[in-house]
């Protein structure tokens, strides 16, 4: 007891001096204010005269020119207050400032006629575009919380240059995410977050889908930033119950769905802020609980320790188990679980701090039309991840601050049916029978273990499973430690000097196995007995193992790369133009070795009398790059900005690409067998914009900007053959793409109304989809691509459009999407003349998709409670509940449907269902139309 108790003192003083240490200091990505402050009668500029953020300790007097800035100020919507002796006061509201961004408010003080007289204007909107030197979209919580949208990708796949994921043309790795300047993206595929943020916990979404400045990086398409909420110095908060259901026309496709079934997908939702000691301490927390059943369904006719057999021609002699219920199951369900608690300490003037602590636990399945009616047997994928985060923010001079970022977090991934991999049931031990076979014996005969034999798994006949599971399992840790320096000096009025430094280190923890039967291989696999009490067939000899990496049925590793980056910019802002300057340092080292001779890389051939031919672990060399980076902005007239941009961006390829196949080991057929490689290069990408921006009318505006991308040393799959002459795959570098495209951005408010429209043109080109396919290509006997073909994202027109009226209590905001079509491989029939020529991928076009969300609230004010309201929310999913296709046949072009031969009737062997049952998936459609309807408290 003496012990515990002196190591939990010991943390208490370490944490308590750490926390006063850390008043020193702010949690926040920040913007900036600045401008000019004239005598409106003569011009002459007026030195002294104070700006003071309203609400805030915040200002700045104007210097000898007139000139004034306030640094470091938090993304939100304030008022300016103006102030000098003899002059009139200016108020300017509706001034926002968004990360990373000046806001410029020039102001025009008049001779004081009445005493105290205070002069109200509204901010012009080209005050926050100036120094906009590239597209980027700022989208703050207000904006957030009108759109239909369930979470913040949503949003992000609304903004101009975002097609299906991808940010302007650009493969779907190729995106950096960040939460308050901290690198969430997931590491190991490049795919999405490892943290997910509900989207009422974000103050202000950056998404950057050009060119962006030197701090970014390990990027080349896109970055998207969410800025966390702060506590407020008053007491706030809401909680919701939503519940949904699918209302469709199409049940015929969408089989399952019951009007009825009002809380078929359940959504809860609790926020509370406020202040823990005056405005000197606040926090801020958000829960999210989903439990949704979604839109495709399932029948539960067999259990995955079910056997059928459905081989011969005569139904007769057809075998079939089928111990189901025939109910509807679920299979596209999921389970989310988020929350995100933040405290702010503001204890010194210049100085705040806070901690920031964010959860994920997410299950959910993804439909396989395979298991329709075997729904139990297919995996369910895993997220766990847990972040904790010290912001802090130093205000040293009016014209220098920095902030320091440290944080870690931990991050769990998983892919099974059951978590434990060799789970055995009551398994004790084994025996031999009579004829000295090694049985194994279970204290409990109704408990083998949840997997089950894999003769169980078939589905030759019906084309569906009639049982067994799938047995892949993968489970994957990842821990990253982070720390992020970032210093901004304001040198003169004209200049801002930004520079930092970013240090990672990983620990990957990789666990991926294919559950093998022990029996496997021995003639007691097969072997069987009849339980005629069931009836069933058992098979008596199956025990789930997992064998250790130096087999090819596992890829278990541990590894800890580091990664580091540094960059200085310089942002020159005049009269009429700003140019952005700026040059990166990335370095990654992969930590790992590599094998000397990639012909023989696991030494499981011997060349004892050529040793040349013999591989030895070699140390994997760091990956250095620089990459210079450029923007300009030019004001044109009153109302109106041009801007240009060029730079170079590079990226890391997903560790898998590094580290995968661990063993080296090469399976003895061709093209079974791909293998990581540690010394693959980053990728890169050369991008130019040009774009303009013009004022139509007061709160009208438009943007327009053409881009154009080189897109060099994309992650590609090469094909080494061993001294065996047995070909696999190596990850490397050899993909090449391009892109050009059009992005247009409207925008208008007036009042309650406001309007926005997001358009991108784009035209895709590259050598392959994906790293695989050219290695997929030469596995199938197909020749090469030798040319430049679109892309599988290559849609040629992206629209949608907003259009919301919306009051303090009470409003309706509706969006359409219009998608034109994504290309997709179209196949001809095996007799056509076509069927002989060498068809390129990505030859024919899928159709159109449009459909219409619609998102509404009304506040009910309660007048017993004061500043407490109910409110009633109304979301509808595809309005008009239109069939849009995600997917289509390739021979077709249509979705749900096929060419179907005579031989392929003849070939369907099943009791329980037709051949256009394999045809027919749901999933080829996206989700009807869905109402949602929600009721809670405001305050």
């Amino acid at each position: 007891m003496v012990i515990k108790k002196s190591k939990l003192s010991f943390i208490g003083i370490v944490l308590l001096a750490f926390l006063c240490v850390a008043q020193l200091v702010v949690a926040q990505t920040t913007g900036k204010i600045a401008g000019k402050i004239t005598d409106k009668e003569s011009g002459d500029p007026m030195i002294g005269a104070n700006v003071v953020i309203e609400g805030t300790t915040l200002g700045a007097a104007a210097g000898p020119q007139g000139e004034y800035f306030i640094i470091n100020v938090s993304p939100g919507t304030y008022s300016l207050r103006f102030q000098m002796i003899g002059y009139e006061t200016v108020r300017v509201e509706n001034v926002k400032v968004s990360v990373n961004r000046t806001t410029t408010i020039d102001v025009e003080l008049k001779t004081e006629v009445i005493s105290g007289e205070v002069v109200v204007v509204q901010a012009e909107k080209v005050t926050i575009k100036k120094d906009q030197t590239s597209s980027v979209r700022n989208v703050s919580s207000d904006q957030i919380d009108i759109l239909p949208v369930e979470n913040v990708s949503a949003v992000v796949d609304m903004q101009a240059g975002v097609v299906e994921g991808h940010f302007r043309g650009g493969r779907n790795t190729e995106v950096s995410y960040l939460i308050d300047g901290v690198a969430v993206t997931e590491s190991f595929e490049s795919t999405g977050r490892t943290v997910d943020l509900e989207p009422e916990a974000i103050q202000d979404l950056e998404v950057i889908t050009g060119t962006f400045n030197a701090e970014y990086g390990n990027a080349m398409s896109g970055i998207v930033n969410a800025v966390t909420k702060d506590g407020d110095a008053f007491f706030s908060g809401s909680a919701s119950g939503n519940f949904a259901n699918y209302y469709t026309s199409h049940n015929n496709i969408f089989i399952g769905l019951n009007d009825k079934d009002v809380d078929r997908n359940q959504d809860y939702k609790v926020q509370f802020s406020g202040p823990i000691w005056k405005n000197k301490i606040t926090f801020f927390a958000n829960y999210r609980y989903q439990n949704n059943k979604n839109y495709l369904n399932g029948i539960d006719r067999f259990n995955v320790d079910d056997l059928s057999v459905f081989e011969s021609d005569d139904p007769n002699e057809w075998y079939s188990e089928h111990t189901g219920d025939n109910s509807y199951a679920p299979m596209d369900d999921d389970i989310n679980k988020s929350f995100m608690g933040k405290m702010t300490f503001k204890l010194f003037r210049n100085i705040r701090t806070s901690l920031l602590y964010t959860w994920n636990n997410d299950v959910w399945s993804d439909y396989n039309h395979s298991y329709k009616y075997n729904p139990n047997g297919y995996q369910s994928s895993y997220r766990r991840t847990n972040m904790y985060s010290l912001n802090i923010n130093h205000m040293l001079t009016p014209r220098l601050f920095y902030e320091l970022k440290l944080s870690y977090i931990d991050n769990f991934g998983g892919w099974y049916m059951y978590e434990d991999p060799t789970d055995g049931g009551s398994l004790t031990g084994f025996e031999l029978d009579e004829n000295g076979n090694r049985i194994p014996v279970f204290a409990d005969q109704n408990d083998r273990g949840y997997y089950v034999h894999d003769v169980k798994w078939y589905n030759v006949g019906p084309g569906f499973y009639t049982g067994g599971q799938n047995k892949d399992h993968s489970r994957r840790y990842m821990i990253e430690r982070k720390a992020k320096f970032d210093l901004t000096w304001q040198v003169t009025r004209r200049h801002a000097i930004k520079t930092g430094a970013d240090f990672t280190r990983y620990h990957l923890d990789n666990q991926w196995s294919q559950i093998r039967n022990l029996y496997s291989g021995t003639p007691e696999e097969g072997m069987y007995y009849i339980d005629y009490e069931k009836p069933k067939v058992v098979f008596p000899y199956y025990i789930p193992v997992t064998y250790p990496d130096s087999s090819v049925y596992s890829d278990i590793y541990q590894v800890d790369p580091r990664e580091f980056s540094a960059y200085i910019q310089d942002k020159m802002e005049f009269d009429e133009m700003v140019i952005n300057v700026g040059v990166r340092y990335d370095y990654f080292d992969p930590y790992t070795t590599y094998p000397s001779q990639r012909r023989n890389p696991s030494n499981q051939l011997d060349f004892p009398d050529a040793p040349w031919k013999m591989s030895k672990d070699v140390k994997a060399d760091p990956k250095i790059q620089v990459s210079p980076r450029f923007g300009l902005s030019y004001q044109l007239g009153e109302s109106a900005l041009l801007h240009f941009s060029y730079g170079h961006f590079f990226q890391m390829p997903p560790m898998q690409a590094m580290y995968r196949n661990n063993s080296r080991r090469v399976q003895p057929n061709d093209y079974d067998t791909r293998m990581g490689n540690p010394q693959i290069r980053a990728q890169k990408t050369v991008s130019y914009e040009i774009g303009l921006w013009q004022e139509i009318m007061k709160g009208m505006g438009i943007e327009v900007a053409l881009f154009y991308r080189d897109i060099y040393d994309l992650q590609s799959v090469i094909i080494i053959s061993t001294f065996n002459q047995i070909e696999y795959g190596l990850d490397s570098n050899k993909d090449y793409g391009n892109v050009k495209g059009l992005e247009v951005k409207y925008d208008y408010a007036l009042g309650h109304f406001s309007a926005l429209m997001n358009y991108t043109l784009q035209y895709t080109r590259g050598n392959a989809d994906n790293p695989t396919q050219t290695f997929d290509r030469a596995g199938d006997n197909r020749d090469p691509i030798t040319a430049l073909i679109p892309m599988s994202w290559d849609q040629r027109h992206t629209l949608n459009l907003t259009l919301g009226y919306n009051t303090r209590n009470y409003g309706l905001t509706m969006t359409g999407y219009y998608n034109s079509g994504a290309p997709f491989t179209w196949r001809p029939l095996e007799n056509s003349m076509l069927a002989r020529v060498n068809l390129y991928p990505n030859n024919n076009w899928r159709p159109s998709r449009y459909t219409v969300d619609l998102n509404s609230y009304y506040d009910m004010p309660m007048p017993k409670f004061d500043k407490l309201k109910l409110r009633w929310t109304l979301t509808v999913y595809n309005l008009f509940d239109r069939l849009n296709e995600n997917w289509v046949n390739d021979q077709t072009g249509r979705a749900y449907t096929a060419v179907i031969k005579e031989s392929n009737l003849r070939s369907h062997r099943s009791n329980f269902n037709e051949y256009i049952d394999r045809v027919q998936d749901p999933s080829a459609y996206a989700a009807p139309r869905m109402v949602k309807l929600g009721m809670g408290v405001v305050f």
